[in-house]
């Protein structure tokens, strides 16, 4: 894969193919064979209308509706008006990356060849992602699907405001200015851009692309602190850990054993303490079962992302085919897969939250009160503490299923709803919070190993270490915390832990 041109249609995509697109602006194209089905499904569509046979979405109303039928030029109102009657979404707008990364799942959706949809409106989605046009789409309003893909199929008609060029635009304005025009629709195209579970979909490759990154974190920052808390290392003994043969809990233990790899502090404060508290000595069990859960969520967001899932489906040839009504917009698995990652990102920030109370801590960790010299006319960073609770605090509420809150809608023909689209967007604020929490946590076990001395650090602390110190200075007398947290939170948000310090 090359993160300048990805080509769609020839094999399986995966989130970190959505997260180019989405975030590193790589161009993304289809190849012929995926227009070759595309096509084909178009011609199955004409021959529908063609016939009069009634399909569902095609010559008919849609969900409570299915059963009044359309014909001739009202099969194209129809979906001008599904895309104007299904944009009602409220709240403050997406993020232009998670807009993209909902339109790169949607295009990945229709490459299968399934859905029916006209070339014309797969390219003007294509031609929204490689000319830098991102509608704004309002975020609250979905319990599934629906409200979002509407707002961006508008921009395709010219309606609406997009992000363009550095400012917000009127649609029709950003499309004249490339040179496209706005598109056509016909038959079933308004139902294709509304339904399935792209918008669930694309939202959850963009979180696997955070919480991926922060997991590693989590392991460079944790070892950090194990060591300004001189942990007993025997707990991470590869021996001991291979009794517990959970994948993630032993390449967390790898990861730890690197990082602290050479510790003359570590080796000093062998005997110590006869064990240590839960939240020093569990970070490979802590941060290992996250981790399992992280990959059971990959493999269930990237099977859905290769999916065909609207509905109706469309099989076969113009000459043998059919048009099925089934259920694969409803979108469980990632719902349930979303709900999971919400849970490993609370239980990442909740252990973490807990070895920053134990760094400010003096009854505990044995460093000076809230880590600073003169305590008492400098409070020091006791009250970083208190944010990274009200942080915890907020994803332990976040980290509630949204899956199980379920409503009926449409007349009681949708009585069973995935709220995918709502557990992703509350994994994504979870996912602002851990970075926080993170970056708080790398502070503190930063200054605190300004007191045992960086020089006897591991390989892989004494490195972290020296790689936050490039932009924020130790901590020698109060001053303004918050541009320090900023910053460390912007160092966890832009990049991975720098090649050699997980990977040896």
């Amino acid at each position: 894969m090359s993160l300048s041109r990805i080509i769609c249609g020839d094999g399986p995509l995966g989130w970190r193919d959505v997260s180019a697109v989405a975030r590193r602006g790589a161009r993304f194209l289809l190849s012929d064979s995926a227009w070759a089905r595309i096509d084909n499904a178009r011609a199955i569509v004409g021959r529908v209308v063609a016939s009069g046979e009634r399909a569902y979405g095609i010559n008919t109303g849609l969900g409570a509706l299915c059963n009044v039928a359309l014909r001739d030029e009202q099969l194209g109102a129809l979906s001008r008006n599904t895309l104007l009657s299904h944009a009602c979404g409220v709240g403050p707008a997406l993020r232009e990356d998670q807009t993209r990364a909902i339109i790169c799942a949607a295009v990945v959706n229709f490459s299968q060849g399934k859905s029916g949809i006209q070339r014309g409106v797969v390219q003007g989605l294509l031609d929204l992602l490689n000319h830098q046009i991102t509608p704004q789409v309002p975020s609250q309003g979905s319990v599934g699907y629906l409200t979002h893909m509407a707002h961006i199929g508008l921009a395709l008609l010219g309606i609406g405001e997009v992000d363009y060029r550095g400012g917000t635009c009127a649609a029709a304005d950003a499309l004249a200015a490339e040179g496209l025009k706005p598109v056509q629709l016909g038959a079933k195209d308004g139902l294709c851009l509304v339904n399935g579970t792209p918008c669930m979909t694309g939202l959850s490759c963009l979180a696997l692309d955070d919480i991926v990154r922060l997991a590693d974190w989590a392991d460079v920052i944790g070892a950090m602190s194990f060591e300004a808390l001189r942990g007993q290392a025997d707990a991470f003994d590869p021996e001991i850990l291979a009794l517990k043969p959970h994948p993630g809990m032993q390449l967390v233990g790898r990861h730890l054993r690197l990082m602290i790899n050479g510790s003359k502090n570590i080796i000093a404060s062998r005997g110590l303490r006869t064990q240590d508290a839960l939240s020093i000595r569990s970070i490979p069990q802590i941060h290992g079962a996250c981790r399992d859960q992280i990959a059971h969520a990959q493999r269930h967001i990237d099977i859905e992302l290769n999916s065909a899932t609207d509905n109706p489906l469309i099989l076969g040839t113009p000459d043998n085919f059919r048009v099925i009504s089934q259920a694969n917009p409803h979108g469980e698995s990632v719902a349930m897969a979303a709900d999971l990652l919400a849970v490993a990102a609370a239980e990442l920030g909740g252990v973490a939250e807990r070895r920053i109370d134990r760094l400010v801590n003096p009854l505990v960790s044995g460093l000076p009160p809230f880590l600073v010299g003169e305590p008492g006319v400098n409070s020091g960073m006791m009250i970083a503490q208190y944010v990274a609770a009200a942080l915890t605090g907020e994803n332990r509420q976040l980290a509630q299923p949204a899956v199980v809150n379920n409503f009926v809608t449409s007349g009681l023909q949708e009585d069973h709803l995935s709220m995918g689209t709502g557990a992703a967007l509350k994994l994504h604020r979870s996912l602002e919070n851990l970075i926080k929490i993170l970056a708080i946590e790398y502070l503190l076990a930063a200054q605190a190993l300004e007191f045992i001395g960086p020089d006897n650090c591991g390989d892989g602390t004494r490195r972290a270490w020296a790689l936050l110190r490039r932009d924020i200075p130790a901590y020698t007398v109060d001053r303004w915390l918050a541009p320090d947290i900023n910053g460390a939170a912007r160092l966890l948000q832009r990049d991975h832990p720098p090649a050699g310090l997980l990977d040896g």
